[in-house]
Protein backbone atom coordinates (compact mmCIF):
# COMPACT_ATOMS: atom_id res chain seq x y z
CA UNK A 1 0.00 0.00 0.00
CA UNK A 2 1.56 3.79 -0.45
CA UNK A 3 2.43 5.29 2.56
CA UNK A 4 -0.03 7.36 4.20
CA UNK A 5 1.04 10.83 5.77
CA UNK A 6 -1.46 13.21 7.24
CA UNK A 7 0.21 16.40 8.04
CA UNK A 8 -2.38 19.33 8.71
CA UNK A 9 -0.08 22.17 9.16
CA UNK A 10 0.49 21.35 5.01
CA UNK A 11 -1.15 23.92 2.88
CA UNK A 12 -3.25 22.76 0.35
CA UNK A 13 -1.55 21.93 -2.96
CA UNK A 14 -3.01 21.17 -6.55
CA UNK A 15 -4.18 17.74 -6.76
CA UNK A 16 -1.36 16.98 -9.53
CA UNK A 17 1.28 18.67 -7.47
CA UNK A 18 0.20 16.50 -4.26
CA UNK A 19 0.32 13.65 -6.53
CA UNK A 20 4.24 14.95 -7.39
CA UNK A 21 4.92 15.01 -4.02
CA UNK A 22 3.20 11.77 -3.76
CA UNK A 23 5.75 10.29 -6.17
CA UNK A 24 8.74 11.76 -4.79
CA UNK A 25 8.04 10.16 -1.31
CA UNK A 26 7.30 6.57 -3.06
CA UNK A 27 9.85 5.89 -5.23
CA UNK A 28 12.35 7.64 -3.90
CA UNK A 29 14.35 7.64 -0.40
CA UNK A 30 14.95 11.54 -1.02
CA UNK A 31 13.85 13.92 1.82
CA UNK A 32 9.88 15.11 1.15
CA UNK A 33 8.99 18.33 0.47
CA UNK A 34 8.24 20.85 2.73
CA UNK A 35 4.61 22.58 2.80
CA UNK A 36 2.81 20.20 0.47
CA UNK A 37 0.75 16.97 1.74
CA UNK A 38 1.65 14.37 -0.96
CA UNK A 39 -1.37 12.35 -2.04
CA UNK A 40 -0.79 8.87 -3.12
CA UNK A 41 -3.46 8.12 -5.78
CA UNK A 42 -1.89 8.66 -9.60
CA UNK A 43 1.94 9.03 -8.55
CA UNK A 44 2.71 6.55 -11.03
CA UNK A 45 2.58 9.32 -13.86
CA UNK A 46 5.20 11.48 -12.22
CA UNK A 47 7.59 8.72 -11.44
CA UNK A 48 9.87 9.43 -14.79
CA UNK A 49 10.56 13.13 -13.00
CA UNK A 50 11.50 11.48 -10.12
CA UNK A 51 13.83 9.62 -12.50
CA UNK A 52 15.21 12.80 -14.02
CA UNK A 53 16.40 13.54 -10.30
CA UNK A 54 17.69 10.23 -9.28
CA UNK A 55 19.54 10.04 -12.61
CA UNK A 56 21.03 13.13 -12.21
CA UNK A 57 22.36 12.81 -9.16
CA UNK A 58 24.38 9.25 -10.64
CA UNK A 59 25.56 11.64 -13.13
CA UNK A 60 27.01 13.86 -10.76
CA UNK A 61 28.51 11.53 -8.71
CA UNK A 62 29.93 10.09 -12.27
CA UNK A 63 31.22 13.76 -13.17
CA UNK A 64 32.62 14.73 -9.64
CA UNK A 65 34.78 11.33 -9.24
CA UNK A 66 35.83 11.14 -13.71
CA UNK A 67 39.77 11.12 -14.11
CA UNK A 68 40.88 10.55 -10.53
CA UNK A 69 39.06 7.35 -9.43
CA UNK A 70 39.64 3.97 -11.21
CA UNK A 71 36.74 3.16 -13.81
CA UNK A 72 35.86 -0.09 -12.09
CA UNK A 73 35.07 1.85 -8.61
CA UNK A 74 33.31 4.80 -10.40
CA UNK A 75 30.76 2.40 -11.66
CA UNK A 76 30.74 0.63 -8.21
CA UNK A 77 29.65 3.84 -6.53
CA UNK A 78 26.92 4.32 -9.32
CA UNK A 79 25.30 1.38 -9.32
CA UNK A 80 25.47 1.68 -5.23
CA UNK A 81 23.99 4.86 -5.42
CA UNK A 82 21.03 4.26 -7.81
CA UNK A 83 19.94 0.91 -5.30
CA UNK A 84 20.39 3.68 -2.44
CA UNK A 85 18.22 6.21 -3.51
CA UNK A 86 15.11 4.18 -4.79
CA UNK A 87 15.94 2.05 -0.98
CA UNK A 88 16.31 -1.03 -3.74
CA UNK A 89 12.55 -1.05 -4.18
CA UNK A 90 12.27 -1.77 -8.20
CA UNK A 91 14.93 -4.39 -7.32
CA UNK A 92 13.11 -6.01 -5.06
CA UNK A 93 9.99 -6.54 -7.50
CA UNK A 94 12.51 -7.59 -9.93
CA UNK A 95 13.96 -10.26 -7.80
CA UNK A 96 9.95 -11.43 -6.85
CA UNK A 97 9.50 -11.59 -10.68
CA UNK A 98 11.97 -13.56 -11.70
CA UNK A 99 10.79 -16.30 -8.74
CA UNK A 100 7.77 -16.20 -10.22
CA UNK A 101 8.71 -16.37 -13.66
CA UNK A 102 10.70 -19.94 -12.35
CA UNK A 103 7.48 -21.35 -10.06
CA UNK A 104 5.60 -21.45 -13.91
CA UNK A 105 1.79 -21.68 -12.22
CA UNK A 106 2.69 -20.53 -9.12
CA UNK A 107 4.01 -17.69 -10.36
CA UNK A 108 2.00 -15.45 -7.99
CA UNK A 109 2.46 -17.50 -5.24
CA UNK A 110 6.21 -17.54 -5.52
CA UNK A 111 6.40 -13.40 -6.01
CA UNK A 112 4.37 -12.74 -3.21
CA UNK A 113 6.77 -14.95 -1.16
CA UNK A 114 9.20 -12.78 0.90
CA UNK A 115 12.13 -15.34 0.47
CA UNK A 116 14.00 -14.86 -2.13
CA UNK A 117 14.66 -17.39 -4.27
CA UNK A 118 17.66 -18.87 -6.45
CA UNK A 119 16.11 -17.21 -9.86
CA UNK A 120 15.86 -13.67 -8.04
CA UNK A 121 19.45 -13.87 -6.83
CA UNK A 122 20.21 -14.38 -10.37
CA UNK A 123 17.83 -11.83 -11.74
CA UNK A 124 19.78 -9.06 -9.42
CA UNK A 125 23.05 -10.40 -10.37
CA UNK A 126 22.47 -10.48 -13.89
CA UNK A 127 20.69 -6.78 -14.47
CA UNK A 128 23.58 -4.97 -12.03
CA UNK A 129 26.42 -6.85 -14.46
CA UNK A 130 24.13 -5.34 -17.75
CA UNK A 131 23.70 -1.78 -15.80
CA UNK A 132 27.83 -1.93 -14.86
CA UNK A 133 28.90 -3.20 -18.67
CA UNK A 134 26.60 -0.29 -20.07
CA UNK A 135 28.16 2.39 -18.19
CA UNK A 136 31.92 0.76 -19.05
CA UNK A 137 31.26 0.88 -22.42
CA UNK A 138 29.43 4.55 -22.25
CA UNK A 139 33.14 5.28 -20.80
CA UNK A 140 35.01 4.03 -23.40
CA UNK A 141 33.49 5.18 -26.59
CA UNK A 142 34.96 7.95 -28.99
CA UNK A 143 36.78 10.87 -26.97
CA UNK A 144 34.31 13.72 -28.53
CA UNK A 145 31.09 12.60 -26.95
CA UNK A 146 32.42 10.24 -23.37
CA UNK A 147 33.02 12.95 -21.05
CA UNK A 148 28.93 13.38 -21.86
CA UNK A 149 27.73 9.77 -23.03
CA UNK A 150 27.67 8.12 -19.23
CA UNK A 151 25.96 11.28 -18.02
CA UNK A 152 23.10 11.93 -20.27
CA UNK A 153 22.84 7.99 -20.50
CA UNK A 154 22.14 7.73 -16.93
CA UNK A 155 19.71 10.75 -17.01
CA UNK A 156 17.80 9.23 -20.19
CA UNK A 157 17.81 5.55 -18.96
CA UNK A 158 16.30 6.45 -15.44
CA UNK A 159 13.33 8.66 -17.19
CA UNK A 160 12.30 6.34 -19.45
CA UNK A 161 12.59 3.16 -17.66
CA UNK A 162 9.73 4.76 -15.45
CA UNK A 163 7.51 4.97 -18.46
CA UNK A 164 7.92 1.53 -18.83
CA UNK A 165 5.18 0.65 -16.14
CA UNK A 166 2.75 3.01 -17.46
CA UNK A 167 2.71 0.54 -20.52
CA UNK A 168 2.27 -2.28 -18.68
CA UNK A 169 -0.93 -0.77 -16.44
CA UNK A 170 -2.32 0.38 -19.72
CA UNK A 171 -2.13 -2.80 -21.81
CA UNK A 172 -2.24 -5.33 -19.49
CA UNK A 173 -4.54 -6.49 -16.12
CA UNK A 174 -3.46 -6.72 -12.76
CA UNK A 175 -3.38 -9.75 -11.34
CA UNK A 176 -3.83 -9.81 -8.03
CA UNK A 177 -7.05 -9.00 -6.31
CA UNK A 178 -6.26 -7.14 -3.25
CA UNK A 179 -2.21 -6.15 -4.51
CA UNK A 180 -0.83 -3.60 -2.84
CA UNK A 181 0.03 -1.73 -6.08
CA UNK A 182 -3.70 -1.81 -7.02
CA UNK A 183 -4.00 1.53 -6.28
CA UNK A 184 -2.13 2.50 -9.63
CA UNK A 185 -5.35 0.46 -11.82
CA UNK A 186 -8.40 2.13 -9.35
CA UNK A 187 -7.11 5.51 -10.71
CA UNK A 188 -5.96 4.99 -13.70
CA UNK A 189 -7.19 7.46 -16.41
CA UNK A 190 -5.73 6.17 -19.54
CA UNK A 191 -2.03 6.28 -20.83
CA UNK A 192 -2.61 9.65 -22.91
CA UNK A 193 -3.72 11.59 -19.61
CA UNK A 194 -0.91 9.63 -17.71
CA UNK A 195 2.08 10.35 -20.14
CA UNK A 196 1.49 13.83 -19.85
CA UNK A 197 4.41 14.87 -17.32
CA UNK A 198 5.88 12.93 -19.31
CA UNK A 199 5.68 14.84 -22.84
CA UNK A 200 5.72 18.17 -20.51
CA UNK A 201 9.47 17.35 -19.61
CA UNK A 202 10.67 16.20 -22.65
CA UNK A 203 9.18 19.87 -24.26
CA UNK A 204 11.66 21.36 -21.64
CA UNK A 205 14.47 19.10 -21.88
CA UNK A 206 14.15 19.74 -25.70
CA UNK A 207 13.71 23.26 -25.33
CA UNK A 208 17.15 22.80 -22.84
CA UNK A 209 18.82 21.31 -25.56
CA UNK A 210 18.06 23.54 -28.74
CA UNK A 211 19.15 26.46 -26.20
CA UNK A 212 22.10 24.82 -25.30
CA UNK A 213 23.50 24.25 -29.06
CA UNK A 214 21.97 27.75 -30.32
CA UNK A 215 24.11 30.06 -27.40
CA UNK A 216 27.89 29.91 -27.86
CA UNK A 217 30.22 28.66 -25.35
CA UNK A 218 27.79 26.68 -23.39
CA UNK A 219 29.78 23.35 -23.55
CA UNK A 220 26.76 21.56 -24.90
CA UNK A 221 27.30 21.45 -28.50
CA UNK A 222 27.35 17.41 -29.18
CA UNK A 223 28.81 16.96 -32.99
CA UNK A 224 26.31 14.20 -35.13
CA UNK A 225 23.42 15.03 -33.95
CA UNK A 226 21.23 12.71 -35.40
CA UNK A 227 23.30 10.22 -34.71
CA UNK A 228 23.18 11.10 -30.78
CA UNK A 229 19.08 11.17 -31.33
CA UNK A 230 19.01 8.04 -33.13
CA UNK A 231 21.23 6.91 -30.09
CA UNK A 232 18.57 8.00 -27.65
CA UNK A 233 15.83 6.24 -29.41
CA UNK A 234 16.86 3.25 -29.89
CA UNK A 235 17.52 3.04 -26.34
CA UNK A 236 14.24 3.77 -25.56
CA UNK A 237 13.26 0.81 -27.46
CA UNK A 238 13.98 -1.83 -24.11
CA UNK A 239 11.36 0.70 -22.27
CA UNK A 240 8.77 -1.13 -24.65
CA UNK A 241 9.90 -4.63 -25.42
CA UNK A 242 10.04 -5.58 -21.00
CA UNK A 243 6.74 -5.09 -20.07
CA UNK A 244 5.01 -6.18 -23.42
CA UNK A 245 7.17 -9.53 -23.00
CA UNK A 246 6.93 -10.02 -19.27
CA UNK A 247 2.97 -8.89 -19.24
CA UNK A 248 2.61 -12.09 -21.93
CA UNK A 249 4.60 -14.30 -19.84
CA UNK A 250 3.09 -13.89 -16.69
CA UNK A 251 -0.49 -12.92 -18.07
CA UNK A 252 -0.15 -9.42 -16.51
CA UNK A 253 0.84 -7.12 -13.79
CA UNK A 254 1.51 -6.69 -10.57
CA UNK A 255 3.53 -4.65 -8.31
CA UNK A 256 6.52 -6.82 -8.05
CA UNK A 257 6.74 -6.48 -12.28
CA UNK A 258 6.05 -3.16 -12.66
CA UNK A 259 9.43 -2.90 -10.49
CA UNK A 260 10.94 -5.32 -13.07
CA UNK A 261 10.06 -3.55 -16.30
CA UNK A 262 11.73 -0.36 -14.20
CA UNK A 263 14.80 -2.32 -13.58
CA UNK A 264 15.48 -4.26 -16.58
CA UNK A 265 14.46 -1.20 -19.28
CA UNK A 266 17.11 0.77 -17.62
CA UNK A 267 19.82 -1.75 -17.46
CA UNK A 268 18.93 -2.37 -20.96
CA UNK A 269 18.93 0.69 -22.28
CA UNK A 270 22.53 1.58 -20.65
CA UNK A 271 23.89 -0.98 -22.52
CA UNK A 272 22.48 -0.43 -25.63
CA UNK A 273 23.23 2.64 -25.41
CA UNK A 274 26.71 1.96 -24.74
CA UNK A 275 27.05 -0.82 -27.54
CA UNK A 276 25.90 1.59 -30.24
CA UNK A 277 28.68 4.19 -28.84
CA UNK A 278 31.15 1.03 -29.17
CA UNK A 279 29.81 0.46 -32.78
CA UNK A 280 30.10 4.16 -33.84
CA UNK A 281 33.27 4.67 -32.15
Amino acid sequence: MPPTTSRPHHRQAPVWLRDWAGAWVFYSVLPPWPFIAPRFERIARFAPLVGLVLGGLQALVWGLTAGWLPLAAQVALVLVLAVVLTGGLHLDGAMDTADGLGAGPRALEAMKDSRVGAAGVQALLVVLLLRGAGLICLADGSPLVVPLAAPLAMVWAAFWARVSPLLAMQYFPYLREQGTAGFHREHWQGLARELRPVLGALLVLGFVLVLGAALPGTGLQVPHGAALGLWGALGVVPVVVVPLWLGRRLGGHSGDSYGACLEWSEALALLVMGLLLRAAG
